[in-house]
């Protein structure tokens, strides 16, 4: 038989009001009845039937309460929601754990205000979010996950899925994007849920299915966007929150963040043809990729400009690795004219191609120009340095991130499509072609 537990009674009082304040009414009789299928021997199991049934009544008339009702609400539902576990650590020895009316008492706010400040809404003012996340860090404070999920139908989470391959894994680019992204949810209280999957469409689809429909999530990022993008007409289909980081070729209207691509590739050429290059390469992403496309028409449209003639053997396609790059620049070099200068997709094929000219004996940024595009750390402090189109990774990700939360939240965003302007940033590798 359960041992004994003694009930203090201001706290039997309390519980048993929150009861009653639902259970009276004639509506909230099922629900409250649910409570007899708890264990009468245990204190601990009464007090959890009470505070259950009473929870039940909350959650099936949540959406009835007028905003006029919603700090009392958020009051009475966070205390009943505490009690239990608040009563379980005390009447066993254990440590009371730190709730929010806790910190609401450190701070000198109300518990709603402590709530919606840990939870990253943004009615809330900066200094008193940041008070109250100092005081909640310093006293120990936990959220439990469980309790928020069944409380507000979300989980605070946002979802990121990417390949299980060592390219993306170890992609500088992933790595950057991923720390915009984790430090913006870290700033509004949410978690970043980073899955992987193999690269083909039925596990890609499981995975996504796996997160939207067990409720993982409450949004998804989505990166390197491709043309025909099945990862975004199933968000979309599901009503799901997304933002994408690129755009498709899709006639769907979905949230994203980009970078012209476009004009990125096509300031690089102008740089190249300014320096006297003539005869120009273009290691592409891969095809299937929508900013492939977009960074090909900057190529095209440079030539185009400067009457230049479009030579289908300087277009190489790479898989934005090192060693795809390696690859694509010796087969450039055995061409019977060699280009003089190489524009390529992402820095990572440009250092690949940088080692195969290398390898060559060429000296880059004398004897052959070569051009990035993205600005990794490594671009900097490559030998020679790297010229390249920066795009703003870091901020890229922190800004998609902000947005999916406002789509969480239930808010209008201010700017739905974001296209953003890259710059040319010129390093060594990018000279006026050797005179022979």
């Amino acid at each position: 038989m359960a041992e004994a537990v003694r009930l203090p009674v201001p706290a039997l009082l309390f519980v048993l009001g929150q009861f009653h304040l639902f259970a009276c009414h004639p509506r909230n009789l099922p629900v409250v009845m649910d409570a007899k299928n708890y264990s009468t021997f245990s204190p601990y199991g009464q007090v959890t039937a009470i505070c259950d049934a009473a929870r039940g009544a909350i959650f099936e008339k949540r959406r009835k309460f007028s905003p006029q009702t919603l700090d009392i609400r958020n009051v009475l539902e966070y205390n009943i929601y505490n009690f239990p576990k608040r009563f379980e650590a005390e009447a066993r020895g254990l440590p009371v754990p730190v709730t929010l009316k806790d910190i609401a008492q450190r701070v000198g706010f109300s518990v709603t205000t402590v709530s919606r400040a840990l939870a990253g809404y943004d009615d809330v003012a900066e200094e008193t979010r940041r008070k109250i996340i100092e005081a909640a860090r310093e006293m120990g404070y936990y959220p439990s996950y469980t309790a928020r999920s069944l409380r507000w139908g979300r989980t605070n989470t946002i979802g990121f899925v990417i390949p299980a391959t060592e390219r993306y894994l170890s992609d500088p680019f992933f790595l950057e994007l991923l720390s915009g992204i984790g430090d913006g949810t870290a700033e509004r209280g949410f978690d970043l849920l980073v899955s992987t999957c193999k690269p083909l469409e039925p596990e890609e689809r499981l995975t996504y299915e796996r997160i939207v429909r067990g409720r993982r999530a409450d949004g998804m990022v989505v990166a390197r966007t491709r043309r025909e993008d099945k990862r975004i007409s199933y968000l979309v289909e599901e009503e799901f929150p997304l933002v994408a980081f690129g755009r498709t070729a899709l006639d769907l209207d979905f949230p994203y963040v980009d970078v012209d691509g476009e004009e990125g590739v096509r300031q690089a050429m102008e740089h190249l043809i300014d320096l006297g290059h003539r005869r120009i390469a273009f290691i592409s992403p891969p095809s299937y990729l929508m900013f492939a496309e977009h960074r090909l028409a900057g190529y095209r449209r440079a030539l185009e400009e400067h009457d230049l003639e479009f030579d289908p053997s300087l277009v190489v396609e790479g898989d934005l690795t090192q060693s795809s790059g390696f690859l694509t620049m010796k087969k450039l070099l055995d061409l019977p004219s060699p280009p003089t200068a190489v524009v390529c997709g992402n820095d990572l094929m440009a250092l690949g191609a940088i080692a195969a000219a290398q390898e060559r004996g060429l000296t880059v940024g004398r004897d052959i120009a070569v051009v990035g595009f993205d600005d990794i750390p490594l671009a900097e402090h490559s030998h020679p340095s790297l010229t390249t189109v920066r795009q703003p990774i870091y901020e890229i990700g922190h800004t998609i991130c902000h947005m999916l939360i406002q789509l969480i939240q239930g808010n209008e965003l201010a700017e739905r499509h974001i296209i953003l302007k890259p710059e040319l940033v010129v390093r060594e590798s990018s000279t006026g072609p050797e005179r022979r």
